[in-house]
């Protein structure tokens, strides 16, 4: 059994990654952790999630000097549920240990520091990491993932908008306009950190970040095309939807673009709807990429919907480390190809 250690256990992502482990066939939950000033430390997982009770009846440790030592001589894999700054800093620590680690924060996701500069507001400490992290998207860079020593997990919005868009592009179905991305997030994907502007009831669909959101650099970066991303915060707890709006070139017919769509069919974790067009419901709680699309001219909508704390995230994150592992990449997840 391989033995995953959790950082940032306390957090949405952290705790959905700690129940998926704790039933996992292969892995073993070794070590939670929060920080060392966490209101949460030596608390039970399950005190602060109760319907984990029997599950994850689990100690939040501090992360001090002996949790170093101990995760060094416990783990063979290290989970980053942590801010990007706290992720950064981290991650070289588990590397340098020999550990192979995914990061779960934005923090090596970018290769550009220009970019980390723009969007993240500091200049990247660590280059040399920056430079040899795989990014973490199982169904398209699974080869690289296997062999990756640092896997930069893919964010929730663009988990969602590369799987939606990456077939078009493959197949040069676009044109060169940037692709309109329309996007809305649960509550749960601010984090569970207290916070006026994210409380439920202060929630109002409401749209943020426009030209400034952190993810519009991921996303055309392995997009390798521009776009225009405006998320939303929504007034629900969990799942992503967006609706992209594409230029296709002309004379590009339906039968082109459902061709297209078919190099994901046998993706165990992607579901392809065709002109049904997916929802919330139908994916909350559920690890797939729910994928539909309808035509008219050469317009093209495109519909995709995740869970943002499993595909976008927690769920993510395990099919980077089945990869690593050498198993199937959707092992644990509760499906079978």
């Amino acid at each position: 059994m391989l033995k995953v250690t959790i950082i940032g256990a306390s957090g949405y992502s952290g705790a959905e990654l700690a129940k998926l482990i704790s039933k996992h066939p292969e892995f073993t939950l070794a070590h939670c952790f929060v920080s060392e000033q966490s209101v949460d430390k030596h608390k039970l997982i399950s005190d602060l999630y109760p319907e984990y009770s029997g599950l994850l009846d689990i100690e939040l440790q501090p992360l001090n000097e002996q949790a170093f030592s101990l995760i060094e001589q416990t783990s063979d894999y290290v989970c980053l549920c942590t801010d990007h700054k706290v992720s950064v800093e981290l991650a070289p620590v588990f590397l340098q240990m020999g550990k192979r680690v995914f990061d779960l924060s934005g923090g090596y996701r970018l290769s550009s520091n220009d970019d980390y500069e723009t969007y993240y507001g500091f200049s990247h400490p660590h280059p040399d990491w920056l430079a040899q992290a795989q990014y973490g998207l199982a169904e398209w860079y699974g080869d690289a993932i296997t062999s990756a020593q640092l896997i930069a997990v893919a964010g929730c919005y663009p988990t969602a908008a590369l799987n939606a868009l990456k077939p078009l592009q493959q197949a040069g179905l676009l044109t060169e306009q940037p692709v309109i991305i329309n996007a809305v997030s649960g509550v749960t994907g601010a984090g569970r950190k207290a916070n006026v502007a994210t409380h439920f009831c202060e929630v109002s669909l409401a749209p943020y970040g426009l030209f400034t959101h952190r993810h519009t650099p991921e996303i055309e970066k392995y997009l390798e095309h521009p776009v225009l991303f405006t998320p939303h915060l929504g007034n629900f707890k969990r799942g992503i939807l967006e609706t992209i709006y594409v230029t296709l070139k002309p004379e590009v017919t339906s039968t082109q673009v459902n061709a297209a769509y078919q190099v994901l069919a046998d993706e165990p974790l992607i579901r392809l709807k065709g002109s049904q067009l997916p929802s919330i419901k139908a994916i909350e709680n559920q690890p797939f990429v729910d994928i539909g699309w309808q035509q008219k001219g050469q317009q093209l909508i495109v519909v995709v919907a995740i869970d943002n704390l499993l595909k976008g995230a927690a769920g993510q994150a395990v099919q980077c480390m089945n990869l690593v592992a050498g198993l199937n990449h959707y092992q644990g997840l509760g499906v079978t190809a």
